[in-house]
Order: C-alpha cells, then sequence, then structure tokens
C-alpha cells in the first residue's frame, strides 16, 4: 500500500506529465537501449520510431498517476497491455531495468524539479505498479499453460502458405513437434518471433489468428508492406522467406479484442487487413444473430475472404456491403447509418485513421462507449473519439 503522503506527491505530477509525458518516455527508451541493447529483442523497433511506443507508455504514466489512489478505471488498460507482455515473453527481471531508466528520465527531463521526494515517490508507485503487472502476467502465462499452451516461444511449421490477393498471404501452422493446440477466443492473435535477414535483433509481431479456434493448426493472414522499413520487416519477411515446410517460433494465443457473448445485433466494420479479427469471430458465430457486415478495402483487388465472408453472412440471413474507397471516398454517417440498430454491438478493426473515423461516425450515431469495440495495430493508444469520454 503507498502512505497518503506519496499518493498526493503523485497526483501533484499529473500536470507536469501532462506537458512533459512523452519527452520523459522518449528519453527513457534511448537511454534504456543504450544500458540494455538486449531488449531490442523484445520491443517493436518499428513503433519505437513511430513513436507510438512513447505515446502509449506516456499515456499509461499518466493515467497510473491520476488513478494512484484507485486504479480500478485503468484496469481494462492494465489487462491489454498485460497480454500483449505476456504474449512478448516479458518477465518479472525486466521491471526492474525498466523502474531504473523511467526514474532517470523523470529526473533527467524535469532536472530539479524533480527533487528527492518526487523520486521517492514515484519509485514506490512503480513498484506497487510493478507489482501488479507481474502478477497479472503470471495469471495469463499459468492459464495460457493450463489452456495447453506454453510460456513463451514454440516452434511451428509453415504447413500451407496461400496467396489470398495482391498484398494479402495466409501462413498455416502446426507445431513441430506435433501436439494438438490450445482453444482460442475468436481476435485473438499470437506472436511471430523471427530475425530478418540484414537485421541486426530479433523482432516480435502480432498477427491475428484468421480463421476459428480448432486443434489441428493456427492460421495467420499478413499483408506485405510496400516499403521494407521496421513497420514491415517481419511481414516482409514471412512473404519473401517464409515458405512452406519451413520453422518459425510463435506464442500462445492472447488478446482481450474479442466477440461478446450477447444475443444483440452485431455490426462489423473492417478496414484492410482489419478485417482478420472480425472475419474470425464472424465465421464462430452460429445461427440466432442479428448480423452485418460492412467490408471496406481500397478496390475489388485488394479485398480479403471476401467470398468466406459473404457466404457466413447469407448463412445467418445478415447483411454485407463491400464499401471501396479508390470509388467511393472515405466511409460516412450515411453509409453505416442504415445499419445500426437498439443495442448494436460495433466491432471496427483497421488503421488508426479509419478507426477514428469509424468512431466518430458511431459516436454520431448515438452507439454507448460500452458497444463500440476495437483494436489498433500496434500500442494501446487513445483514440481522440475518446479522449474526453
Amino acid at each position: 500500500m503507498l502512505s497518503q503522503q506519496t499518493i498526493d506527491i503523485i497526483k501533484s505530477t499529473v500536470p507536469v506529465l501532462e506537458q512533459h509525458g512523452v519527452t520523459i518516455t522518449k528519453t527513457f527508451y534511448q537511454n534504456m537501449f543504450n544500458e540494455h541493447p538486449e531488449l531490442l529483442n523484445i520491443f517493436n523497433k518499428a513503433n519505437q520510431q513511430r513513436g507510438r511506443q512513447q505515446t502509449a507508455l506516456a499515456n499509461t504514466v499518466l493515467a497510473a498517476a491520476k488513478y494512484i489512489d484507485n486504479l480500478e478505471p485503468i484496469v481494462p488498460v492494465v489487462m491489454q497491455i498485460a497480454h500483449k507482455h505476456r504474449a512478448l515473453g516479458i518477465l518479472p527481471e525486466h521491471y526492474p531495468i525498466v523502474g531504473e531508466n523511467l526514474l532517470k528520465a523523470i529526473k533527467e527531463v524535469l532536472g530539479d524539479a524533480a527533487t528527492d521526494d518526487i523520486i521517492g515517490a514515484w519509485a514506490n508507485a512503480y513498484g506497487v505498479i510493478a507489482d501488479v503487472f507481474i502478477s497479472v502476467e503470471e495469471d495469463l502465462y499459468q492459464k495460457a499453460e493450463a489452456n495447453g499452451g506454453w510460456r513463451l516461444f514454440k516452434l511451428f511449421k509453415v504447413a500451407k502458405k496461400v496467396e489470398e490477393n495482391a498484398e494479402i498471404t495466409s501462413f498455416y501452422l502446426v507445431p513441430e513437434d506435433g501436439s494438438a493446440l490450445p482453444g482460442f477466443e475468436a481476435g485473438q492473435y499470437i506472436t511471430v518471433r523471427a530475425k530478418a535477414p540484414g537485421e541486426e535483433y530479433i523482432a516480435n509481431r502480432h498477427y491475428t489468428l484468421s480463421q476459428p479456434s480448432n486443434a489441428n493448426e493456427f492460421r495467420i493472414s499478413v499483408k506485405r508492406e510496400d516499403a521494407c522499413d521496421p513497420k514491415g520487416v517481419i511481414s516482409n519477411y514471412l512473404h519473401n522467406n517464409v515458405n512452406e515446410g519451413d520453422v518459425i517460433e510463435v506464442s500462445a494465443p492472447a488478446g482481450l479484442f474479442t466477440l461478446d457473448n450477447s444475443d444483440n445485433p452485431v455490426l462489423f466494420v473492417s478496414g484492410g487487413i482489419g478485417v482478420t479479427p472480425l472475419n474470425t469471430m464472424l465465421q464462430s458465430i452460429e445461427t440466432g444473430r442479428d448480423v452485418t457486415f460492412v467490408h471496406t478495402a481500397r478496390n475489388e483487388n485488394v479485398i480479403a475472404f471476401q467470398e468466406q465472408i459473404e457466404t457466413k453472412v447469407n448463412e445467418l440471413n445478415g447483411k454485407y456491403r463491400a464499401f471501396y474507397s479508390d470509388s467511393e471516398g472515405y466511409i460516412t454517417k450515411e453509409v453505416l447509418a442504415p445499419y445500426v440498430k437498439e443495442n448494436t454491438e460495433l466491432y471496427v478493426c483497421g488503421p488508426t485513421p479509419f478507426l477514428e473515423a469509424v468512431v466518430s461516425i458511431a459516436k454520431e450515431l448515438n452507439i454507448p462507449n460500452d458497444k463500440i469495440h476495437y483494436e489498433f495495430f500496434g500500442p494501446a493508444m487513445t483514440l481522440k473519439a475518446f479522449a474526453n469520454a
């Protein structure tokens, strides 16, 4: 437990964190990787270069400061981060390294304003928060093992490689040891761990499982990136270098972006490769639920799983709409309004600008926040539409 004095000091730093939070986290990552370059085998280099990891951490630190006396409001964020940590193989021994460098970064950025009392309070607070994460993540590791999974990474063989369209290829993965697979919830992801040619460090990338759970194989469907920058280093490696019969390292399934079990109408709105979790959710639905799928892509050449989605929607007596941005522009309120009913559960996945647009439209259509479900590609961020919610 934290003392009231510690809580008061932490809360007093909120204005400073609002102003300098991203600078602190940028400094933190730079210093930590300088001292511990081996951690570059875990952290996503692309998210570092684009500033997304720094912003996400700054948001998390700020939220922890605001709610240090009652962490209940940030439990969903903690759980989302914990799932990603478990899928990356984050372990208890990593937390002291993070804590030491975070405190150093606060001192470096704030200078004399970071008094001994402030540093001491944040050291105590970090210890409590780290213990929460360690406990939650250990529970997730144990649950994965109890479900027939594994703790860190396991070798999988590529049983089949199928080109879905000009951009997307599916990889069917089976355990090299021939063991049965654990079940997973539609919408969850696995982590692929690999070292691409010419890269100094191992890279880890999350990929949604793109077909419903079965005991024999995982399927991931991977979009080729136009430029082989850090954003696409593993995706392009899979496309260019990994073939049937090859072996890669894979984590057990993780993630919280899963389909609710209510009878409410469900509206899926996908953007590009964001179709993968939504299609898996759709395929897992049995009869008796009102389903609509708005399937967006640039054009007909790059739309994925269209026939499969249409077939399933028809089986469910639902509605399907393909929307092509090259010819129809951006998705609008008028496009989605006809599909929104009372108690509609909205599931949306796609690039961040697409998410921003669809969630903003959903709020205009008076869909309650608790019925808007989405997931980012990459670190957990805050959508502008929810920033002041």
